[in-house]
Formats: C-alpha cells, sequence, structure tokens
C-alpha cells in the first residue's frame, strides 16, 4: 500500500502554482544531501538527508501559504 508523504517547497512569485496543481520532481544531490525542484523550475525543497530520500517523482499541491519570507508550497506524494 502506498504511504503519503508531505515536503514543503520555497516558491519565489506569486501564481506560479495554485492548488491541486500536478507536479512533477527533479532530484539533486549534494555531497550529504538531496534537495528537490518543481519542474520547470518552479520551487525549491530545502535539504534532506540520505535517509529521508524522496523515492516519488510525481505529487498534488496541497497547500500554498504566503508569510514574511515568500511564498511556501506544501506538496503531497503517495509513496511506494
Amino acid at each position: 500500500m502506498a504511504e503519503k508523504r508531505t515536503m514543503e517547497f520555497k516558491m519565489e512569485r506569486h501564481g506560479l502554482l495554485q492548488e491541486g496543481d500536478h507536479v512533477t520532481i527533479t532530484e539533486g544531490v549534494l555531497p550529504s544531501n538531496y534537495y528537490y525542484t518543481i519542474d520547470p523550475s518552479l520551487a525549491m525543497s530545502g535539504n534532506y538527508p540520505f535517509r529521508e530520500r524522496l523515492l516519488a517523482r510525481e505529487g498534488t499541491v496541497s497547500k500554498i501559504v504566503r508569510n514574511e519570507r515568500g511564498f511556501y508550497v506544501t506538496v503531497e506524494f503517495e509513496e511506494p
């Protein structure tokens, strides 16, 4: 059975994504972490240690919040 996982991404400009949008994710690798980008470079995650690697590459935008630091997009994934 698939397991639900949520991840937060930072979006620089309003309106690039909407709640309910289906998105694809690209994984980047650093020396000790992974990071993820919503294609085509719409929003970026923080760094995640290897043990927290995201297995899914597609998800759905569940929430967009604006605060003093910018726009934050929550994406929900179903992981195998």
